[in-house]
């Protein structure tokens, strides 16, 4: 588990971004400032990545990034105006607010790797790719294609201590069905 990051740590990293970033919206830097000088609100602050999946949170960005200029999120709903972000927080100041700074370089920035937080509203299957998805499938299908076919051998080799002529034709029949179905399937193929 993480340490909780201090008040004195959120307040020095929001000056030097203040001090060494030009934001898209000047209402950022007024809410910026406004948490800087209101320390019982700051510690409820929690820098993050992926803020809008947060309850309540902003994002901010500064001039040098490509993302949106601000967004503040609050309980699903999204708004741009920045004066109602403000109040919002002006009038909640013991509730937690996620902050998302957007800047050049943010994610190799130490400054900003000191005061991040895990987000714990980020879904579980949010950083799983279509690739990590496809693959799971894959490896299931091919498991399951190993399976049947230790059931049908071990079903063959049943049949054959028996000496059941019809069941053990139809069984391999059924295995050769099996075998020619994987075949047809090219990510099965490569394992």
């Amino acid at each position: 588990m993480q340490a909780p990051v201090s008040v004195k740590d959120k307040k020095k990293f929001l000056q030097w971004f203040l001090n060494n970033y030009q934001l898209k919206k000047r209402e950022s830097v007024w809410i910026l400032n406004y948490l800087i000088n209101h320390h019982e609100i700051l510690e409820n602050v929690h820098f993050v990545h992926d803020a809008k999946f947060c309850i309540r949170s902003v994002i901010i960005t500064s001039q040098c990034s490509k993302e949106v200029p601000f967004r503040f999120y609050k309980n699903h709903l999204v708004t741009t105006d920045a004066e109602k972000a403000f109040h919002d927080i002006r009038l909640n100041q013991h509730e937690s607010l996620y902050i998302q700074l957007n800047f050049n370089k943010s994610n190799q920035n130490h400054m900003y790797a000191s005061v991040l937080e895990e987000n714990p509203y980020v879904p579980d299957d949010y950083l799983i790719t279509q690739q990590d998805k496809e693959n799971a499938t894959s490896i299931l299908e091919y498991s399951l294609f190993k399976f049947k076919k230790q059931q049908i051998l071990a079903q063959i080799d049943r049949t054959l201590d028996e000496q059941n002529r019809e069941e053990f034709n139809r069984l391999v029949k059924e295995l050769h069905a099996l075998e020619n179905k994987i075949i047809s399937q090219p990510s099965l193929q490569e394992q």
